[in-house]
């Protein structure tokens, strides 16, 4: 009954997402005064996780990790579009912004589902 529950790892995996987004911005706002850096993104949680083809195996992200293939992380990376900043740094302080905000409630959103998942539990053992 309790060997697979889906919806802690869907949790996790959100919450996990929601972390390495969040570093993804933060560099993006750091470096607004960079001349001709591009900013980057993720691609949304949603898209990563609907999509049915992709194998799951180990990957290895560092040399030295054994037995992993070297192959991009499941939310990898991408330029996203530019503005077009006359020293060719494409960031925009305000959409960081933006994506900060919702960062922080894909975050918000991943705990509660897990915290409201534990008091299920917890109340489907008779221990609330």
């Amino acid at each position: 009954m309790f060997s697979d529950l889906n919806v802690f790892k869907t949790a996790y995996a959100m919450a996990t997402h929601a972390g390495q987004r969040q570093a993804v911005i933060s560099r993006n706002m750091a470096n607004a005064d960079t001349p001709g850096y591009k900013p980057r993104d993720i691609e949304a949680f949603q898209k990563a996780f609907e999509n049915p083809g992709r194998e799951v195996a180990m990957t290895a992200t560092r040399a030295g990790h054994l037995h992993g293939e070297a192959r991009p992380q499941p939310w990898a990376e991408y330029t996203a579009t530019e503005m077009g900043d006359p020293n060719g740094n494409g960031v925009s302080l305000e959409e960081e912004m933006l994506k900060a905000v919702e960062v922080k409630r894909q975050h918000d959103r991943a705990l509660a589902i897990y915290k409201s998942s534990i008091g299920i539990l917890r109340s489907g053992l008779g221990r609330a």
